[in-house]
């Protein structure tokens, strides 16, 4: 008879009472499988519709032969590919899984047991986790009209904090601050606190009041850690390469809390062909190609009763006209896998990646026979 031994919560870390994990969205086949669907569009976490690069795949194909082997742990080249890119030194580079990976280093560096950290709210929940993963408490300050409240963040900060959050683009809603607001925050935030700046939506967004955190506040001596990421417009996302640009004593810590092979060898390669200059007017393609997808993906919401924020990534946020979550469940059985917001703090809202033009003219379809399931089935 099976019999596994059960191990009582007292045996874990009192910090993580309170953690509640990350939410991922479901993937393709177990919709497929579950409801017995021919076709399943996922637009729930904003991937890009288009694969790597051609470079970045030759690259994968070259890797094969050598998985055998583990990665180089310090990921050398590539961190030397983007320290050139950045006009950067190799030193001031960080490589993480993903963005978020980097978030995790951060985390276990800086925080002990009753530090702080500052975000907005609703935001990206990794900030979140990884500071109650280490005892720490993050201070949540709510958006005003779906953007960072810099006023608020900026009185949230005491005597404990370490680290500010800021997400630019912010993940769910895909706002900025303008450039002006910004300048101002970072001309006044306390000098003994770090601010990360999240940019991972960086190369989609074609705002004119969007600034490059690395240009206009790393290498003008503010304390800041910009993050970027290969999973978004370079279609890595199932690779898990993201990196931080920091100072040279910053990053060398993180180096001391980095797992010691963190990324994968054919993540590296992957990454570093993707920097190629081979691979930049595809990239700019992508780039247009998404802001078209999301003025159509806007036109779809407003034409079914919601009004979404004015993104400038390769997502929309909405309140829902209905239950999101009895959307969520309505729009999976039309074979569409959106992203319910009650994990990122807005249980009323939806986000909606920007997909491919068949994938938008498919949720074009089915969003209002969705919106018509939930209405019948009622309150």
């Amino acid at each position: 008879m099976r019999r596994l031994a059960e191990i009582p919560e007292s045996f874990f870390r009192p910090a993580l009472a309170d953690v509640v994990p990350y939410e991922p969205g479901k993937p393709i086949e177990t919709v497929q499988r579950e409801l017995g669907l021919a076709r399943v569009v996922k637009l729930a976490s904003n991937e890009g519709p288009f694969g790597p690069v051609p470079a970045a795949l030759e690259a994968l194909h070259r890797a094969i032969g050598d998985l055998n082997r583990y990665p180089d742990g310090g990921a050398y080249r590539l961190r030397a590919a983007l320290a050139e890119r950045f006009g950067l030194d190799l030193a001031e580079i960080a490589i993480g899984s993903g963005a978020d990976g980097v978030i995790g280093q951060l985390a276990a560096a800086v925080i002990d047991p009753g530090d702080e950290i500052v975000c907005g709210w609703p935001s990206f929940p990794s900030y979140v986790i990884d500071t109650k993963l280490r005892g720490g408490s993050p201070r949540l300050v709510p958006l005003r009209d779906g953007v960072y409240d810099l006023e608020g963040v900026l009185a949230a900060i005491g005597p404990r904090t370490k680290v500010v959050y800021l997400c630019y683009p912010n993940n769910p809603t895909g706002t900025i601050n303008a450039a002006v607001d910004l300048d101002r925050y970072f001309a006044a935030v306390p000098e003994p606190v770090l601010t990360v700046l999240d940019q991972a939506y960086f190369e989609y967004v074609d705002d004119p009041d969007y600034v490059d955190g690395v240009e206009r506040y790393l290498k003008t001596g503010h304390r800041v850690l910009v993050l970027r990421t290969f999973s978004k417009i370079y279609g890595l996302a199932g690779m898990r390469v993201g990196y931080g640009l920091g100072s040279a004593s910053l990053i060398r810590e993180l180096g001391k809390v980095r797992r010691a092979v963190d990324t994968t060898l054919a993540g590296q390669e992957a990454a570093i062909a993707s920097l190629g200059p081979e691979s930049d007017a595809e990239i700019a393609r992508r780039a247009r190609l998404c802001a078209e997808g999301r003025a159509r993906l806007g036109e779809i919401l407003c034409e079914n009763g919601f009004a979404p924020l004015p993104g400038v990534a390769n997502f929309l946020f909405a309140q829902a006209p209905c239950d999101a979550a009895a959307l969520n469940d309505a729009l999976l059985r039309e074979g569409v896998i959106i992203r319910p917001m009650g994990a990122f703090g807005a249980p009323g809202a939806i986000r909606v990646t920007v997909g491919a033009p068949d994938e938008l003219d498919f949720f074009a379809a089915a969003l209002p026979r969705a919106l018509e399931r939930v209405a019948a089935i009622g309150p």
